[in-house]
Formats: C-alpha cells, sequence, structure tokens
C-alpha cells in the first residue's frame, strides 16, 4: 500500500529554490509512476511533473521546464521535485501522487493517481 506524505515547501523569495519530497512510508512507491501536482487558491489541481518507476522518463508541464526537476531515489522510497527560479505564480499546494499506470501520455491526468498526499505549501514573494 502506498502512503504519500509531502515535505520541504514553504515561504521563499522570487528567484529563489526550493526542494520538496515525497516518501512513501508503504515502501511500494518504487513500482509506480509518481507526479507532483499543483493547486493554487481558487484553482483546479494542476499538472506538475511526473517520473516512471525507474526514474528513466520525465515529463513536465511547459511553465516549469528548464526551472523544475523530478527525480527518484527508490532505496529511499523517495520522490523529490527541485525547485529553481521560482516566481510569485508558483504559489500553491503541491501534492505528490502515485499510480500503478506506466503510460507516459496520461502522466497529465489527474485522474490516473489513485494515492495522494496532503500537500505541502509553497509561497513565493515578489
Amino acid at each position: 500500500q502506498v502512503r504519500l506524505a509531502e515535505s520541504g515547501g514553504g515561504l521563499v523569495q522570487a528567484g529563489g529554490s526550493l526542494r520538496l519530497s515525497c516518501v512513501d512510508s508503504g515502501r511500494t512507491v518504487r513500482l509506480y509512476t509518481t507526479g507532483w501536482f499543483l493547486r493554487a487558491p481558487g484553482k483546479e489541481r494542476e499538472f506538475v511533473a511526473a517520473i516512471n518507476w525507474s526514474g528513466t522518463n520525465t515529463d513536465y508541464t511547459d511553465p516549469v521546464r528548464g526551472r523544475f526537476t523530478i527525480s527518484r531515489d527508490n532505496a529511499k522510497n523517495t520522490v523529490y521535485l527541485q525547485m529553481t527560479s521560482l516566481e510569485p505564480e508558483d504559489t500553491a499546494v503541491y501534492y505528490c501522487a502515485a499510480r500503478p499506470i506506466y503510460d507516459s501520455r496520461t502522466y497529465f491526468d489527474r485522474r490516473t493517481y489513485d494515492s495522494w498526499g496532503q500537500g505541502t505549501q509553497v509561497t513565493v514573494s515578489s
């Protein structure tokens, strides 16, 4: 069973960096595609990035491409989201999610993920 918990959020100035972590206490996330999503105030949950179980395939939404990097350490049952050059528009609650589906064409679709963490707040000040 996948049990996800995010950490690493906080308050940072524009241009700064944060690294989010997503740990699976169930120790099975290494078998799953894992994604990061964000929810800004008043908006729907949106795709940010995803990585396959082996770490060999990743995808990003265009606004973060080149600024964010998703990676994983399966020995630690952890998936990371390194965020650089942060902008006030990146302010949101960030969630990690996992799914036993490997089709990279649907990484962006939050409906295909069946395990979610509680989220971590990221606030970027201008």
